[in-house]
């Protein structure tokens, strides 16, 4: 029996306003490259599993500092590019995203997230957020009207390591205290979010709202929040 949910924060419960690949089309423009949504939708699956193997490094992100993170960006930037079949240098990469950071956006929770939380609340399930972000991640739920919803938070500057690594699961666990088996995380990064729940025994369910990650199928894919309520009556559905 399900008695908890888990989330994921960034591309799961919010999202950039304007959306990302919006904020990239424009950034791109201003350099003299078009790309299409779904192409750049597909260039941030690379470059988020390339997030996503730093931070399960010895060195992750919140680490890099001076001209290692400078670096790390660029590659970031570069690996949106290609996804969009734009092949550039890491110079040009750079300065790309470069123009990216100065282009005016927020945070915003996504269209399905207060509906579907409000649900899972009348549920009486247990709800935590874990996230690998490194800011004031109370001042952010409750700027995205989160915060009534969720029983906790546990993120990566907290534990002193991020997911996929097991720690920022185990305390989730913890604190919803129940027992792996009990629990789903949803999430829209495989190596992060999946790998990482399955790590500890948690069931994950792969958040994919752009329709890109059709190479994964050894867990269930869905492409919107509402799709949880269906696991959680059959929870024999999620693979271990």
């Amino acid at each position: 029996m399900i008695k908890a949910v888990f989330f994921d924060l960034y591309g799961t419960l919010a999202g950039f306003d304007p959306p990302r690949e919006e904020v990239q089309t424009q950034a791109l423009e201003s350099f003299g490259f078009t790309a299409t949504k779904q192409g750049i939708a597909l260039g941030y699956v690379s470059a988020d599993d390339w997030m996503s193997q730093v931070n399960a490094s010895d060195t992750p992100l919140s680490r890099l500092q001076g001209q290692e993170h400078d670096h790390f960006f660029a590659e970031y930037q570069r690996l949106i590019m290609k996804g969009a079949g734009i092949d550039v240098g890491m110079d040009t990469a750079g300065q790309v995203w470069a123009k990216v950071q100065q282009i005016p956006y927020s945070f915003a929770a996504f269209d399905d997230t207060l509906p579907v939380l409000d649900m899972l609340k009348l549920r009486e399930l247990t709800l935590g957020l874990i996230s690998n972000i490194g800011r004031d991640i109370h001042e952010m739920c409750e700027s995205l009207s989160l915060a009534p919803y969720l029983d906790f938070t546990v993120t990566s500057t907290e534990v002193g390591i991020g997911k996929p690594h097991p720690p920022v699961f185990l305390k989730a666990l913890e604190r919803a205290g129940v027992a792996p088996n009990e629990a789903i995380h949803v999430g829209d990064s495989y190596r992060s979010d999946v790998e990482g729940a399955r790590g500890v025994g948690i069931r994950p369910l792969l958040l994919d709202r752009d329709g890109v990650m059709t190479d994964v199928t050894d867990c269930p894919r869905i492409g919107s929040l509402i799709e949880v309520l269906n696991y959680l009556d059959s929870p024999a559905d999620l693979p271990q």
